[in-house]
């Protein structure tokens, strides 16, 4: 169900990220605009090896998952561990929420992060983004800090 992204998914990524950009803007979450995450920013992720899909016979989520630290996370002296993951970009089209892919994606993140043998999932989301909030709280993320260059609240997770 979640497996490297290619491509050849290019197209469908990017209208899964349009659609839940304006289901974010629906919801008044500030955090995304049409002109990001996009097309070219997928593609980056996948020359990287860092995007991954959630399909079950048709790509209906993404994430990225990496093992490099953003610039903007050195604003912070607040986290835990440097043995890191990272995870940007989660997606879920929006005519398949609430179904769990999001929390799949996470579970899978997380094993990989363990696999790995890394000590932390890093990510960062908008002070408004109530649903990723929700879903990090669930999970057990820790709020660390605030990322002013980014406007956004920087969470980890102690694997």
């Amino acid at each position: 169900m979640i497996r490297m992204a290619m491509k050849s998914d290019l197209d469908v990524i990017d209208s899964v990220a349009l659609r839940a950009i304006q289901a974010m803007s629906t919801s008044n979450i500030p955090q995304w605009t049409e002109k990001y995450p996009r097309k070219e920013h997928f593609s980056k992720d996948i020359d990287k090896g860092n995007l991954f899909v959630f399909d079950d016979g048709e790509v209906c989520g993404a994430i990225v998952i990496s093992v490099q630290d953003d610039p903007p996370y050195e604003e912070l002296d607040t986290w835990t561990h440097n043995s890191s993951i990272v995870l940007h970009r989660i997606i879920v089209d929006p005519l398949h929420s609430r179904k769990g892919i999001a929390r799949k994606m996470f579970e899978f993140a997380i094993m990989r992060a363990k696999e790995m043998g890394f000590e932390s999932i890093k990510i960062d989301t908008h002070k408004e983004n109530y649903k990723m909030l929700s879903l990090l709280d669930s999970f057990g993320f820790k709020e660390v800090g605030f990322l002013t260059s980014i406007n956004r609240v920087a969470f980890e997770l102690l694997l």
